[in-house]
């Protein structure tokens, strides 16, 4: 009768080229994967927000990577990846002439409002 014995290996006792990290058939390297950013949407709030950034080969595996890097202590309930390539943004410099059109309008400002007790979350 032959008995198998299973065999415990530690960091570093696996040879580099049987440890499998080394394997570059995959998808390419980090530097050809997209940059995605990442958002989170707490237990308490009903806004996503911005807690990062990734690289990651697609969507599936952004959300996967953002999951573990970013949600270790269950901090989400909603997670949202968008491509970086996707965002755009108004240039800081131009902020003046870009909002300057709604400061004539004040009864637009939420200033001359007040809101009841009863309503929450605004």
């Amino acid at each position: 009768m032959k008995i198998n014995f299973l065999k415990k290996y530690y960091y570093g006792d696996i040879p580099e080229d049987k440890a499998g990290g080394n394997n570059t058939e995959h998808q390419g390297s980090n530097n050809d994967w997209p940059l995605w950013e990442v958002f989170i949407r707490s237990k308490q709030g009903l806004d996503h927000k911005h807690v990062g950034s990734l690289h990651a080969a697609d969507a599936a595996m952004a959300i996967e990577n953002a999951r573990d890097v970013y949600t270790r202590r269950a901090e989400g309930v909603s997670l949202w990846v968008v491509e970086s390539k996707h965002i755009h943004a108004s240039d800081a410099q131009e902020a003046d002439s870009l909002y300057e059109p709604a400061m004539d309008k004040i009864y637009r400002h939420p200033t001359f409002y007040e809101l009841p007790d009863e309503v929450g979350h605004m």
